[in-house]
Order: structure tokens, then C-alpha cells, then sequence
């Protein structure tokens, strides 16, 4: 890959980054990009705000397949997750639209946006999973927190993630993001290293997955009548075949989901078998900590398999700091050593 240049943001859940209410975070954000010295644009309808947005998911679609269409972009980079990303399979999938557009272009985001990593996946791109736009680079601190900071500057001068390691610190979410608090650092706590929950302390594969409570949405209808049957009809959820060797990358989202709820959607994802396929897990620190051993234990009991690895306390997803991983490039996980690298 090559340095970036050009990033598009774009909006394939919420519309939030159209609303006046962020329009500070946002300029901050667009500022710390100019200073890379790189361009940035919004896709047509990235900021049309959040009603809109989530009346038409054919308009997110579209922003999607047209940025692919546009050679002079280089990344494409999601705003915001939400939770209703699902609503553009139609529009990307009936006729092979995606497909037919996709290009060899940086693409990042988390949360919601694991759905349309697999939507990527399914037709055969490489992405990068861990941060957003209004999440990150929009941190109304006096900069992009400095973990955080590494990877995404490694990412745009290079187009990809080499060597992830475990950060120092760890920081409580904010509860307040209004212009007052423009410039107010987060809380930070000591960080523990990568934690090796069982298994070896070495394993390979590539990276899937992501957020657990989008991947819980692709079998249960829980949150949106429809999930399920859209995810189903359009075969979101990789094979079994697809997931051999694979390892899966796992973190829950800032809902805080009670241990109950953790249990039912790590036993859903059982059930189709991949645990017994997969090289290893990846988990990530939960938001602000909550429930951590409470799900340590859980991914124990569930896996119900001494030897599969599972790593734990890694700060990618929802908790603060945010790393970058690669999907679909060789991993080597070194416990010994803590650190991720990839081969390309």
C-alpha cells in the first residue's frame, strides 16, 4: 500500500455527524487530518444527520458503492458505528453491486461497522478494524490519544498495521462531550499487559470478527425485526470452511452487556460450530472494565476447550485506547513477547 492522501468519511450507521450537537468534534477532527497534510471529504450523504440516514439506508449504500468508484480516495473512513448498518445489504448485495465496485482502498472502522466488514470480506477485501473518525480522530482532548495516535499515523503513512503491543494505559470513557469540555484530558488508569486466559502462548491465523453484539445481530432479531433474515439471506455470516485457522476477534460494545447477556450471544456464536475450527481468540477490554472477570470467566466456560488460546485485555473496540488489526492478513500472536505482528 501507499501513504494516504485523500480519506473519505463516510456514514453507513448513524447520521450523528450532521448533527449540530457534534459539529465542534467534528471540526477539531477535519483540522488534525489537514495537518497530516492530507484531503479530506464527506460522501454526499454523510451528513444529512441522523433521521435522515435511518430512513434511507439506500443513501449510505450509495455513498459506499460511489467512494469505491472514486480512484483519488485512498481510505475510506467510517464516522461513527451505531446499529442498524445491516438495512444496506439489499442495496450492496441483490445484484452484486458491491461487488462489482469494490477496490483496493483502506477501510476502517469498528462497532456497528463489523457488519460491514464482513460485508467487505464476502467480497474480498482486506480491512482494518478499531477506530472511527468521530471516535478518534475528533477527541475533543488536546489531541488524538497517544496509543491511538500510533496506529492511525502508522496506517496513513503506510496503508497498513505492522506490529501491534499492549498500551500502558487505560482510559474511562467520557460522560461529557460538549464544546465546555473542549481541551479536558480523559482519566487514565495503569494498563496490565495482554492477558493469556489458556492455550499456547503462540498462534497464527487471520483476523475476523469484531463487535460481539453486531455479531450476535446477524442471528438474533432481538434489536431489529429483520437482522437476521437480511444477514441469512445474504449469507453474511462466513462458512464454517471459511472460518478454519481463522482467529476470532472479539469485543463488546459501550451497552455494557450483563453477564447473562454476554453468556446467550457467546453460546449463539457456538452454535455455528466455529469454536472448534478457529485458531485462537482475541478478546478485547471491556468498556471501562465492567464485568471483565465476569466475562474472562464466560469466554472459560463457554469455549469449554483448555486448549484453543484466548487472549484477553487487549485494547481494541469500544475501551479507550483503541489499536488498529488488520482483517484478513496473517497474524502471529506472541504471548511471550506481547505483541501481534503480520505479515503481508
Amino acid at each position: 500500500m501507499r501513504k494516504i492522501q485523500k480519506i473519505a468519511v463516510i456514514s453507513l450507521s448513524s447520521g450523528l455527524i450532521g448533527e449540530d450537537m457534534v459539529q465542534h468534534q467534528v471540526e477539531i477532527g477535519i483540522q488534525r487530518l489537514k495537518a497530516y497534510g492530507v484531503e479530506v471529504v464527506f460522501t454526499k450523504h454523510a451528513r444529512n444527520g441522523i433521521d435522515d440516514l435511518k430512513q434511507h439506508p439506500q443513501k449510505r449504500a450509495i455513498d459506499l458503492l460511489n467512494v469505491f468508484e472514486q480512484d483519488d480516495i485512498d481510505m475510506i473512513f467510517c464516522a461513527i458505528g451505531g446499529d442498524d448498518t445491516y438495512r444496506l445489504l439489499p442495496y450492496l448485495f441483490e445484484n452484486d453491486e458491491l461487488k462489482k465496485v469494490v477496490s483496493n482502498k483502506v477501510f476502517l472502522g469498528f462497532s456497528d461497522t463489523t457488519i460491514n466488514h464482513f460485508m467487505l470480506y464476502k467480497v474480498g477485501l482486506k480491512t482494518f478494524y478499531g477506530q472511527s473518525f468521530l471516535s478518534d480522530i475528533c477527541e475533543i482532548g488536546k489531541t488524538i490519544l497517544p496509543y491511538t495516535k500510533t496506529y492511525f499515523e502508522e496506517l496513513l503513512e503506510t496503508g497498513r498495521i505492522n506490529k501491534i503491543q499492549p498500551s500502558k494505559v487505560w482510559y474511562q470513557n467520557r460522560e461529557d462531550y460538549s464544546i465546555k469540555s473542549v481541551g479536558t484530558d480523559v482519566i487514565s488508569h495503569e494498563n496490565q499487559g495482554w492477558i493469556l486466559l489458556q492455550g499456547r502462548s503462540k498462534f497464527t491465523g487471520e483476523f475476523l470478527g469484531g463487535c460481539l453484539e453486531s455479531m450476535y445481530d446477524m442471528f438474533s432479531n432481538e434489536r431489529y425485526f429483520d437482522s437476521s433474515l437480511l444477514c441469512q439471506k445474504y449469507q453474511l455470516f462466513p462458512s464454517l470452511d471459511e472460518w478454519k485457522g481463522k482467529i476470532l476477534l472479539l469485543e463488546t460494545s459501550e451497552e455494557k452487556p450483563t453477564p447473562q447477556l454476554f453468556l446467550k450471544m457467546l453460546q449463539t456464536l457456538k452454535q455455528t460450530g466455529i469454536f472448534q475450527v478457529i485458531s485462537g481468540i482475541v478478546f478485547g477490554k471491556p468498556y471501562d472494565e465492567v464485568y471483565q472477570q465476569e466475562y474472562h470467566q464466560i469466554l472459560i466456560d463457554v469455549i469449554d476447550d483448555p486448549n484453543l488460546p484466548i487472549v484477553c485485555n487487549v485494547s481494541i473496540g469500544h475501551a479507550l485506547p483503541r489499536c488498529i488489526i488488520p482483517l484478513g492478513i496473517k497474524a502471529n500472536v506472541d504471548m511471550k513477547h506481547q505483541e501481534i505482528t503480520f505479515e503481508y
